[in-house]
């Protein structure tokens, strides 16, 4: 027999791939048959469940004409388009096929072994996955404690104390994935200020356009400030474009460009570039998205805190619920009632659950089966 593993690259080895939950595809076999009939309700994705802007519907089925061609390997009309929107140039964009991809990529060029890379400790998972595939180490920051107003949350305090002369990478997620919490704009600008500048500081901001809180910005208009920013962002959630993959950096050009080296061919799509710019220039649309997630958002957690349940304050299309002991059996429990959620010991969170914030209807199912589960 061949032992592959041994073959791999010693990052590789003992790597765990990303877990992306539920096997949801054989969830909906089973309850497409299911008596009485009710779909599956996902609630653990994080997906927007307003739908897509019907441009980029539109601009979908107008590409199809041309999938036996390559998509344009420069995404050059999206990049315009992205760049007239944030105010920056184009040589400052990468695109991505989702932020997911980019985010392994700055690890790949950055860091390598005998490197570290920072993180908090409750951060995306891909953090330190990224580390681990290139050979780095990864250094996972104390987070804000029990108690605390933003609990589990970033601690930039102590992300700054975890840099040392081996530190090449610093990953912060500005709404936090999976605690829902943020860090203010005049906090993470005194950050910056101190971090050394041959660190490449990412902020990951999937869930940026969520936010509603008057303390947050997104630390975009730092970057023409600071050339080893970058910032991530992606399609996939208020866009609701998960279905298509699509992510872009922003940074100074010059780390773009070395950024470039590492990127795949043609990495996102025909009908990905095509759907993002119709999405990204019909604001009605994602507005209509944002005020019902905000909305449902106060309706869940109220609904949620009158159960007897902690909800961490979020500013995300998600709310991390603490439900103890019992987070395994509830979690199952909903399960069988066709109710999914996201379970969070893979975080070292196992008493906690993460809801994606559904709509009005979707929110009640949930809260009628919480209460059967519950009693």
């Amino acid at each position: 027999m061949i032992e592959f593993e041994r073959l791999a690259n010693t990052g590789v080895r003992g790597l765990r791939a990303y877990d992306p939950g539920h096997d949801l595809v054989s969830l909906r076999q089973r309850f497409a048959h299911a008596q009485p009939v009710a779909p599956l309700l996902e609630l653990g994705s994080n997906e927007n469940p307003y739908g897509a802007s019907p441009r980029a519907r539109q601009a979908v089925v107008d590409a199809l004409d041309d999938i036996h061609i390559y998509p344009d390997p420069l995404g050059g009309e999206l990049k315009r388009a992205l760049a007239t929107f944030h105010g920056v140039e184009a040589s400052q964009l990468l695109l991505g096929n989702g932020s997911h991809e980019l985010l392994m990529q700055f690890a790949q060029v950055f860091a390598g072994p005998g490197d570290e890379v920072v993180a908090s400790k409750f951060g995306f998972a891909v953090y330190a996955l990224a580390a681990q595939a290139a050979g780095a180490t990864f250094r996972a920051a104390p987070a804000l404690p029990r108690g605390h107003a933003m609990q589990h949350g970033h601690d930039l305090s102590e992300l700054h104390a975890a840099i040392s002369p081996r530190t090449k990478l610093v990953y912060l997620a500005n709404p936090n994935n999976p605690t829902g919490t943020w860090f203010a704009a005049d906090a993470f600008a005194a950050f910056m200020a101190a971090v050394p500048a041959k660190v490449i500081v990412v902020v990951d901001e999937a869930y940026a356009e969520f936010v509603d809180a008057p303390d947050y910005a997104s630390a975009l208009p730092l970057v023409a400030r600071h050339p080893n920013l970058v910032v991530t962002r992606t399609f996939s959630k208020a866009y609701a474009l998960a279905g298509l993959r699509v992510g872009f950096a922003i940074g100074s050009p010059g780390l773009i460009a070395v950024m470039e080296r590492v990127r795949e061919s043609f990495n996102v799509n025909a009908l990905g570039l095509a759907a993002a710019q119709a999405a990204l220039g019909d604001g009605a649309h994602l507005q209509v998205s944002l005020a019902g997630n905000a909305a449902q958002r106060e309706t869940l957690s109220a609904g949620l805190r009158e159960r007897g349940l902690q909800v961490s304050p979020a500013q995300t299309n998600f709310l991390l619920v603490e439900f103890g002991e019992r987070a395994a059996q509830v979690e199952a429990d909903l399960v069988a009632r066709g109710v999914v959620l996201r379970p969070m010991g893979g975080y070292g969170l196992g008493e906690y659950l993460r809801i994606t914030v559904g709509t009005a209807s979707e929110n009640q199912r949930l809260l009628a089966a919480l209460d059967e589960v519950l009693t």
